[in-house]
């Protein structure tokens, strides 16, 4: 059943009920770009329809066209949530911070966001993999920025002694890499591990290697 919405143009009664539109408005697309998410990771960009994605969110079209006019307003909209979640954590690595502590907690923050979240995982790498069309600019822009910003901070780290010598860029890929594997192909590590990939402490196993692996090569030599 749809969520009632007001028609375009009408009239507000007050503030209360401007409120309340606001909130219904922002609810309404939560649960568009929650669908979207699932259809686009599953049917890629072109192979998804509004049709599908309202079919998903349990509205009807022309509800779903009041908050969005393209599928290509939605596929924005819905990689620019996952680039603002995924890009947090790493934007809250602290200079002044312990740089094993640091790399630690952004990892187990990769890791967990890869379990909760694996649809977005798999979007944003079908969007890379077909050229970036429409995150490209963002990646060259924004994305560049930040990840120079935190690179200078682990070569800091390096130069003073706080982590053994390592090329920041590429721990950044690896970290990348490594912590998305296990969203962008869940259905390898399933074929490979079985069962074990549902049982209770999976992911406390997982996320345990990956940072043994990880902090163990940059802690720092005597």
């Amino acid at each position: 059943m749809d969520v009632k919405v007001e028609p375009a143009g009408g009239q507000m009664g007050g503030a209360g009920e401007e409120r309340q539109s606001t909130r219904i408005q922002s609810i309404n697309r939560e649960i568009i770009l929650e669908a979207a998410l699932e259809v686009f990771s599953i049917h890629g960009f072109r192979g998804s329809t509004v049709d599908q994605i309202a079919a998903r969110a349990a509205m009807s079209k022309p509800n779903l066209l009041y908050y969005f006019r393209r599928k290509q307003d939605i596929y924005r909209a819905v990689l620019e949530g996952t680039l603002a979640d995924w890009l947090a954590p790493l934007a809250a690595i602290d200079p002044q911070g312990d740089p094993v502590e640091e790399l630690r907690r952004y990892i187990t923050a990769k890791l967990d966001m890869s379990a909760q979240k694996p649809a977005a995982s798999r979007l944003f790498a079908n969007e890379i993999l077909a050229g970036a069309p429409v995150v490209g600019d963002f990646l060259r822009t924004q994305l560049k920025q930040l990840v120079d910003e935190k690179a200078a901070v682990v070569r800091t780290w390096v130069s003073t002694g706080r982590l053994a010598p390592v090329d920041p860029h590429h721990l950044i890929f690896m970290i990348w890499a490594t912590t998305q594997h296990y969203a962008d192909f869940d259905v390898q590590v399933r074929a490979i591990m079985g069962s074990q990939v549902d049982r209770p402490g999976f992911r406390e196993q997982t996320a345990q290697a990956v940072l043994t692996l990880v902090l163990n090569g940059l802690k720092p030599r005597p």
